[in-house]
């Protein structure tokens, strides 16, 4: 499995069937083997992960609860489809997670969390120069550098829920790059932004680095849909 998908791929040898089952289709969903909108039908999901229909059903409903699959009444469950609103929604709803979490830790980061960060965005930023041809969404690697540089901005927060919020926010917004910004056209305009990124982070100007943060993130807006959110802070 991916490394970018985090616990799913050791939830996978969970012996909690459930969490199994959980993190066998979230996989699936961020990896575009199941595309928005297909039907979940439980047994074929037991016959391809063989896993029971319990199982399956429960972990169905972690997913329902991560905002990566929909329960359609009666018929079941569905991969969560994707539209405008709610990428906005999504973009909205990170901006107030994780300026939230990067203010706690500009304010908390210790030296550890700063060279956490600098040794994320060298991973990230050495991966892109190296081979830009593929590093993009979907390739492994990157998606795994990518997601650990925005995560190290907010390990400091002291919060677990904030970065779970993160992570799932994160997933759920990553379908959306997945399918529809599979290339990055402009390698070196890439790492510049997120070299700025972390320099005004750790400058700890945390007026600049809320700004800088909710720029970069309604970029995923933009660019798939030609539009911006339009929130405060």
């Amino acid at each position: 499995m991916s490394k970018l998908f985090g616990n799913a791929a050791e939830l996978a040898n969970s012996e909690i069937l459930s969490e199994r089952a959980a993190a066998f289709l979230e996989h699936d969903i961020l990896a575009g083997t199941w595309q928005p909108g297909d039907r979940l039908g439980i047994q074929a999901l037991s016959e391809r992960y063989e896993i029971g229909a319990t199982p399956l059903r429960e972990g169905l409903s972690r997913l329902v609860a991560r905002g990566l699959v929909s329960a359609v009444g009666q018929r079941g469950f569905r991969v969560a489809t994707v539209s405008e609103a709610d990428l906005s929604d999504i973009t909205q709803v990170r901006i107030l997670v994780e300026c939230e979490a990067l203010c706690r830790s500009i304010t908390s980061g210790s030296d550890e969390w700063e060279a956490g960060i600098l040794s994320s965005l060298h991973r990230l930023v050495r991966s892109v120069e190296r081979d830009p041809e593929t590093m993009r969404e979907g390739s492994a690697e990157f998606d795994h550098l990518h997601k650990s540089f925005h995560r190290s901005l907010l390990e400091a927060c002291g919060s677990e829920r904030l970065l779970r919020l993160h992570d799932d926010l994160y997933y759920q917004a990553y379908r959306y790059r997945r399918t529809m910004m599979s290339r990055i056209v402009d390698h070196e305009r890439f790492i510049k932004q997120h070299k700025l990124m972390a320099d005004i982070v750790l400058s700890r100007d945390a007026d600049r680095a809320v700004a800088e943060l909710s720029a970069h993130l309604r970029q995923t807006l933009k660019i798939v849909y030609g539009s911006s959110p339009t929130i405060g802070r």
